[in-house]
């Protein structure tokens, strides 16, 4: 096979959680031009629907529901394996952010944060890997963080939920390989999406950003994608258990 050819997603199906915009729709952007079906899913109808349409040849769809609700991700994956026969990709996106100091939070806030951020994705990922065990081969990947290897005053609750989700991709990359099945993270740094529009444009962060990043500007949030594509297709097919970062250097500067 050519090596272009092991990036081919073709006739291949996915769900990537989060992806009405930012880093999701471009995961699920570039899954869908390197052939797949992809499955976007949000709280937004609105939003899913307009991001449904910037994809080109009618190649996604739209599943509206909020992965902190556990019964409703588990119906999601469900009908999804109903309506296609297969479910060969899960990109798990979403990622809830309250930076607070740690005593400011409840109790409730925290379980909140904690069941969006870690439960949602160990849920979703459960579902979908019996799917991939049955069919033999699967992708599952985890959108962390590089700040589940740092530490921030101030932003307590985000890291501990991602620094879950690596050991939960590492513990399925192991539970689930024999079966075909790969199980891998992709961890951002500093990303100007939407989201983040109000600290890419404060002069502080930015000054910050310059600092710490060796190629001292924020990451365009399209180029989150090679690194989905890599880990969804045959051509990272031996990877498994990997974080791979995606930051631009920031984690490697001291």
């Amino acid at each position: 096979m050519a090596i272009f050819d092991r990036f081919s997603l073709n006739g291949r199906v996915a769900l990537v959680t989060g992806s009405g915009r930012g880093l999701g729709l471009q995961m699920a952007k570039a899954l869908a031009e390197a052939g797949a079906h992809v499955v976007l899913s949000g709280r937004s109808g609105d939003m899913l629907e307009q991001a449904v349409a910037s994809i080109a040849g009618g190649k996604a769809s739209a599943a509206a529901f909020d992965v902190a609700d556990l019964d409703a991700g588990r119906e999601a994956i469900a009908k999804l394996h109903a309506d296609h026969g297969r479910l060969d990709i899960l990109i798990n996106n979403v990622g809830a952010r309250d930076r607070r100091p740690f005593a400011a939070f409840s109790d409730a806030e925290i379980l909140n944060l904690i069941q969006t951020d870690l439960l949602s994705a160990i849920a979703l990922a459960r579902n979908a890997a019996e799917i991939m065990k049955a069919q033999g081969h699967g992708r599952l990947i985890s959108v962390t963080s590089i700040i589940g290897n740092m530490a921030r005053s101030g932003d307590a609750i985000y890291p501990v939920a991602k620094q879950g989700l690596t050991g939960l991709v590492r513990s399925l990359a192991a539970e689930y390989g024999p079966f075909g099945v790969t199980s891998n993270a992709i961890a951002p740094g500093m990303f100007a999406t939407e989201t983040n529009a109000g600290i890419s444009a404060d002069p502080d962060m930015i000054a910050f950003m310059r600092q710490r990043v060796p190629l001292q500007r924020w990451g365009r949030p399209e180029e989150i994608a090679g690194a989905a594509l890599f880990l969804a297709s045959d051509a990272g097919s031996f990877v498994n258990g990997h974080v791979l970062t995606v930051d631009g250097g920031m984690s490697i500067q001291m």
